[in-house]
């Protein structure tokens, strides 16, 4: 179960979590255990069979394979609820560990990413991501937000930022599909960031036009379109080639999405759309740790 291609991530790596996420777990299961009143002392009674190891190891499969947790419970001869239970305890404290840059270095904001990008001098590249989730259930109000009006399907979206290599920084909390791309970005706040921090390069595609102006220029985005009819031929190259160059520039977001997309957790969503953040974010902490490492030289593909 620990191998490479069942879980996505190194020996290496596991092993660093269950060091890291281990002792938070244990954390909270003893609070819980001892916020309630209690007839017995905390302690007694049957003790856990499904140690902490097997509960991330399941949550891992989850997230890399979409299996579902009835065969997670097969694989682990435990109950189903006992799966559903240990990745509910297990995903949040994963989405929480923020996205690696160096060997016990995280990121876990975008003001932190912004503040990493302009120390270091590195340009920045963000894009939207789309996730397919199911249908919201018939008679709701709000069924039709999550229609993403690209791709006409039941989604919701998340805002990914990498650096120039591709190396995934910030993924952020999910939209409903319907939500804009520039309006996403206004929620978080990218232009305030980006105002009040150190000078950096941010490219984008053309659905953050406009950002550029309320940055200053740090947000670099497509040129305009002057000539909507009739352009002359000598506008049409130049235009043609600005916009290739600037989509080649954009070229290591759309890798970063293509790692977390292999994920099959990202890939469609089944399960309920209130988990998507913590999904999001958690595999977006693990694919950075498993890149740091590999780069580090601490695992060898």
């Amino acid at each position: 179960m620990a191998e490479y291609r069942v879980t996505g991530l190194s020996p290496d790596v596991i092993a660093e979590l269950v060091a890291e996420v281990g002792p938070l777990w244990h954390q909270r299961h003893q609070a819980r255990l001892t916020d309630r009143p209690r007839r017995r002392a905390v302690g007694a009674g049957a003790k856990h069979k499904f140690v902490f190891v097997d509960r991330l190891l399941a949550t891992l499969v989850s997230l890399r394979h979409g299996t579902t947790h009835d065969v997670l419970a097969c694989w682990f001869g435990v109950d189903r609820s006992t799966i559903t239970r240990a990745i509910g305890e297990v995903r949040p404290l994963l989405a929480q560990r923020g996205c690696t840059i160096a060997p016990g270095i995280r990121l876990c904001t975008l003001a932190e990413v912004i503040e990493h990008l302009g120390a270091d001098g590195q340009t920045g590249i963000n894009d939207g991501t789309e996730i397919r989730v199911r249908r919201p259930a018939a008679g709701r109000k709000d069924r039709d937000k999550f229609v993403s009006g690209k791709t006409k399907q039941n989604a919701v979206k998340s805002m990914v930022l990498t650096d120039a290599e591709g190396r995934v920084l910030f993924c952020s909390p999910v939209r409903p599909g319907s939500c804009a791309d520039i309006t996403q970005a206004r929620q978080l706040e990218l232009a305030e960031l980006l105002a009040d921090g150190p000078f950096l390069e941010i490219l984008a595609d053309a659905g953050y036009q406009g950002r550029g102006a309320q940055t200053g220029g740090r947000v670099v985005t497509p040129p305009h379109r002057k000539f909507k009819k009739n352009a002359p031929a000598w506008y049409e190259e130049r235009h043609e080639q600005q916009r290739k160059a600037h989509s080649s520039r954009r070229i290591p977001v759309e890798h970063g999405i293509a790692h977390l997309k292999n994920w099959r957790a990202l890939a469609r969503h089944l399960g309920r759309r209130e988990h998507m953040s913590d999904i999001v974010q958690a595999v977006a902490g693990l694919l950075s740790h498993q890149q740091t490492a590999t780069r580090s030289g601490s695992f060898q593909a």
